[in-house]
């Protein structure tokens, strides 16, 4: 029997929690599972290697962490030692034959590092290869223990439920809060890092959001190893969500005293399942990390609470909400920033020159921090950004006032000092800082509204073993499993996707659907989470939970566009990569021109500052030059933008999937519609059935209503529908549900049993019932099957599309035997829209499967020129690349799963979204209203986002092209104007304030009024 894994919970005698900024490093440690998933794949594993985790303060620099590492790497029998600076974590495999457990804790704290250890992990790396035996680990275990009780530290072994754990050979996707990115060169820094890690597969990076999104194998590469080399890049970084369920973060209630606080702890000692946890005692926040295969979160939930009596109450923390919630902070924190050094700043322009150098240097070392760390940081992974910039101005200003200040007080020769430059430069750059933040959360505001329809709580239903209803509870909306059966009152919001199982009412959906006349709800209706009941009270069972919801993939949908990259940021990702190195060249340039200018006469002693010399003069034009370079102009244009047009396609109803879409859609000039479902309603209904045999109507009915019986296609369920109004005299039904005879054990007697059934695409369908074959279908399906069709048949199907309508044809045992005449009226709004389209200088298309008399009377009703008809499903794809090839930019809206291959062959696909999940998963935009107009909002916003991005660009390249020459110092003969460093900085923290702001320009789009787009002149 394998040994159970163990964790070490330590605690110090006189441990004081951190508080503060302290805690939002401290994150759980992920367990280590008996496969090793976990291991490097560098190195083999021997029967001897054992892992520890362990958690040091003490750290100040990568100088420590070094050291620690060094040392570690030092020791005999040491296999592999990495030790992290920002997680103040160590994680070491050593061969415990050669090692002693305690040599490692003795070694790390001799090194100066110590006392605060919150949590050790120790595992096997694989039991199967260890082949220790149960009292060996524990004397293994025993040995840590030990060694850290020698060190002063109370310590106790918290075991570990066992687990199965689940086999997982598909990829996990992840998402991670990254501080500390400036500009597109920091984005590209991480991007790079992320994608070099082994095991992952996709890494995309957001300025704007300031999030990552890792797609990755977790059986090379744990989220924790992930954060790791974000932040060992020195950025910030941890995990926000992902795609694998193992770990809640809650809210708690009700701790009041350290007897509260060990109480939570002995609960979820004892829940089984449980693999780690923390509890901040500051933010009363409660990380679980839990096996989701032996232990529900709601179970977590509900076992804290009953185990405390409900004592404890606990609430699930949304992500959004966090992320929200430090956004805030982040705000607040600039802001302080800002007040601080404005406040700072102000003294020196009247104080003396000591003076001045004491309150300047709090400026530019303890507020200005965050500058010489993030420059650190980018020139470490070899690259430079805007924080290199300011580092080198304000250093530059600072240190040469530093020596003039020196070399005065030594010489009595004293020359001015700029000080108060450097703490201006610092000052400007921090209130652009705290306007861009302020700015970067207003273009998020489309997902914070979509997340808030969702309902916090909701009512569950407590059934008995026998299924009825005994009581409700309240509970947390993120602990909704599939199945759970929920109460919704009237007025209330529905708080998951469900099919309604008691009650009826009316449900307003325009939030999701923007459909604004209520929609009727009766048992076995489908309704979708955010939503509002109306009236009467229901009851759902819940079909779509978490990720799965309506809502939450229009979340994830808008979050995706937003992370996406439109292609033309390269532009900006190739500029900032040289952006940098370029501007200190010309201020190295800048510099010696002015230089060698004065000190060979070239222009007048009088341009010197009073008491100055050339050296200074040179200096100022240099730090002027260094200072009013913006890169973040450029790497925050098209993000920005993106962020905002996604964010209003939604709330509009159209769901953009990626910046790279935004771009194509704005090009199109080409735009093909299929016709079934899209510029027709797709509630086909029949309108005549004829018989050219001796067969009774009622038996015709019958027969084609068995065959048609196993099809999903419209035009059956429309046959359907019409034969059981002639057999029961029953009105259609007015619900999205309907209870087909063949489903419904109250019509199930009329209907006749049908055999070796089978679908053929674009044709029609075939099946035997009473041992003879039955084909309703096209022509084309009938003549292939050598069924003959009388001429005045086909005069009245010829008659039948003229008009508009589809002529389905049967024939019973290779014999023809009547027509159906099926219509599918036309949206109220195709003719508008396809008018509106030529005007805006676009062609439409129609492509079709159906006949070409049926396609012709449809295109001319609706204005459409160009149709393409009988085309076969696989062959609409064909169709569009034909229109590829003339150089057009193609365009697809189409709603079925016929429609798919060509959806993903158009240079843009729009989904209906009334239409099917492939449909959707193959579109480029989602039209959530299933309504036509929304092409031209599409195309529109597309165009008008674009319009900014390059507004953006050209705004941020003139800046620049404009500044850095007067900056320079270019126009200064002529004119004598100069550029105070300072006054550089406040222009280089506006320009990236004004670029967001002219993005969030957006926020003010209105779709436009297809009356105003009528009236438009199309040049020629």
């Amino acid at each position: 029997m394998a040994p159970i894994q163990k964790n070490i919970q330590l605690t110090g005698a006189d441990r004081n929690l951190p508080d503060g900024d302290e805690l939002e490093d401290v994150r759980l440690l992920d367990s280590y599972d008996e496969d090793g998933e976990n291991e490097d794949a560098n190195y083999s594993l021997s029967s001897n290697h054992r892992r520890i985790q362990v958690r040091i303060t003490g750290m100040t620099c990568s100088a420590c962490s070094n050291s620690v590492e060094g040392a570690l790497k030092s020791l005999i029998g040491v296999v592999r030692a990495s030790v992290s600076l920002l997680q103040n974590k160590a994680d070491v495999v050593f061969d415990s034959a050669s090692v002693n457990v305690s040599l490692l804790f003795l070694l790390t704290f001799l090194l100066g590092f110590c006392c605060f250890i919150i949590v050790v992990s120790v595992s096997d790396v694989d039991h199967n290869l260890v082949g220790l035996s149960s009292v060996e680990t524990l004397n293994q275990d025993d040995d840590i223990k030990n060694a850290i009780e020698d060190a002063g530290f109370e310590a106790e072994i918290v075991p570990e439920a066992s687990s199965t754990k689940k086999s997982s050979s598909s990829t996990l996707v992840g998402q991670f809060s990254i501080g500390g990115m400036t500009c597109a060169a920091c984005v590209n820094s991480v991007e790079g890092i992320l994608r070099k890690l082994p095991g992952v597969k996709r890494a995309v990076v957001a300025l704007a959001t300031s999030l990552g999104e890792v797609e990755y194998d977790p059986t090379l590469i744990t989220k924790d190893e992930i954060v790791e080399a974000i932040e060992d890049a020195g950025f910030e970084g941890s995990l926000l969500q992902s795609s694998q369920q193992d770990k809640i973060i809650l809210d708690v209630k009700g701790i009041l005293s350290e007897m509260d606080v060990k109480l939570l702890e002995g609960i979820l000692c004892n829940l089984k399942g449980v693999r780690q946890f923390y509890f901040n005692r500051t933010s009363k926040e409660l990380e679980v990390l839990f096996d989701p295969l032996v232990l529900s979160s709601r179970a977590l939930v509900d076992g804290i609470e009953e185990g405390s009596s409900g004592n404890i109450k606990l609430h699930v923390k949304n992500p959004y909400t966090r992320m929200t919630s430090k956004d805030l902070e982040e705000t607040s924190n600039m802001f302080r920033l800002f007040m601080t050094s404005l406040f700072l700043s102000c003294g020196p322009f009247i104080m003396g020159d000591w003076l001045k150098w004491a309150l300047v240097s709090v400026v530019q070392f303890v507020i200005g921090k965050r500058f010489y760390v993030a420059a650190w940081r980018a020139l470490k992974n070899g690259s430079t950004n805007m924080d290199v910039l300011v580092a080198l101005g304000t250093s530059a200003s600072y240190f040469y006032s530093v020596c003039a200040l020196l070399y005065g007080a030594v010489t009595g020769f004293w020359s001015p000092t700029y000080f108060e430059t450097s703490a201006m430069l610092i000052t400007f750059v921090l209130l652009g800082k705290y306007l861009e933040t302020l700015a970067k959360g207003k273009t998020s505001d489309a997902i914070k509204k979509l997340v808030e329809l969702a309902p916090a709580t909701a009512i569950l239903l407590l059934k008995d073993k026998g299924g009825k209803i005994v009581g409700e509870k309240e509970i947390d909306a993120l602990l909704i499993y599939p199945g759970d059966v929920l109460k919704v009152l009237p007025g209330t919001k529905i708080p998951v996707d469900g099919l309604v199982v008691w009650g009826t009412s009316y449900v307003n959906e325009s939030m999701v659907t923007g459909e604004a006349i209520p929609v009727s709800k009766e048992v076995n209706c489908s309704v979708i989470g955010g939503t509002i009941n109306l009236r009467g009270s229901l009851h759902i069972q819940a079909t779509k939970v978490g990720s799965d919801t309506v809502l939450s993939q229009i979340v994830s949908m808008v979050e995706t566009a937003q992370m996406s990259k439109a292609p033309i940021q390269k532009f900006a990702d190739y500029v900032a990569s040289i952006f940098v190195p370029t501007v200190i060249l010309f201020s190295l340039l800048t510099f010696s021109g002015w230089y060698i200018g004065g000190v060979t006469g070239s222009y007048s002693e009088q341009w010197l500052p009073e008491n100055g010399n050339h050296f200074v003069f040179a200096l100022m034009f240099a730090i002027s030059v260094v200072v009013i370079a913006c890169p973040c102009a450029l790497g925050l244009a098209t993000p920005t933008a993106v962020m905002v047009a996604t964010g209003v396609g939604a709330n509009n109803g159209v769901l953009i999937k990626g910046g790279d879409a935004l771009e194509r859609a704005q090009m199109v000039n080409c735009v093909v519609f299929d016709k079934t479902g899209t510029l027709t309603q797709g509630k086909a209904t029949v309108t005549t059935a004829k018989v050219f045999t001796e067969m009774q109507r009622g038996d015709f009915l019958t027969l084609v209503a068995s065959a048609e019986a196993s099809s999903e296609h419209p035009l059956a369920k429309a046959i359907l529908e019409y034969a059981r109004h002639f057999h029961f005299f029953e009105e259609p039904s007015t619900t999205s549900n309907i209870q087909y005879p063949e489903k419904d054990p109250k019509y199930s007697g009329w209907l006749l049993d049908a055999s070796e059934f089978c679908a053929l695409p674009g044709r029609g369908i075939q099946c035997i019932i009473n041992e003879k074959q039955v084909l309703v279908g096209n022509r084309s399906l009938l003549t292939e099957s050598g069924v003959n069709i009388p001429t005045h048949a086909e005069k009245f199907v010829v008659e039948l599309e003229e008009s508009a309508k589809t002529g389905i044809l049967v024939a019973y045992g290779s014999v023809f035997i009547g027509v159906l005449g099926v219509a599918d009226s036309l949206k109220r709004e195709a003719a508008v829209v396809v008018e509106a389209l030529l005007k805006m200088g676009v062609t439409p298309v129609m492509v079709t499967g159906d006949n070409w008399r049926t396609a012709q009377a449809v295109a001319k009703e609706v204005g459409i020129h160009d149709v393409r008809a009988g085309v076969m499903p696989a062959e609409k794809a064909d169709v569009i690349r034909s229109f590829q090839k003339n150089g057009r930019i193609v365009a697809m809206v189409g709603d079925g799963i016929n429609d798919s291959p060509a959806l993903a062959a158009a240079d843009v696909g729009m989904a209906i979204g009334a239409g099917t999940d492939i449909a959707i998963e193959a579109a480029d935009y989602v039209l959530m209203k299933s309504n036509l107009e929304d092409v031209i909002t599409a195309i529109d916003l597309s165009r008008k986002t674009f319009s900014r991005i390059r507004l953006n660009y050209v705004f941020a390249m003139a800046y620049n092209l404009t500044a850095l020459p007067i900056a320079a110092g270019v126009f200064f003969p002529l004119v004598k104007l100069k550029l105070p460093p300072w006054a550089a900085g406040a222009c280089m923290a506006m320009s990236s304030v004004s670029v967001v702001c002219s993005s969030l320009l957006l926020r003010r789009y209105r779709k436009p009024r297809l009356t105003d787009i009528l009236e438009i002149t199309v040049e020629t």
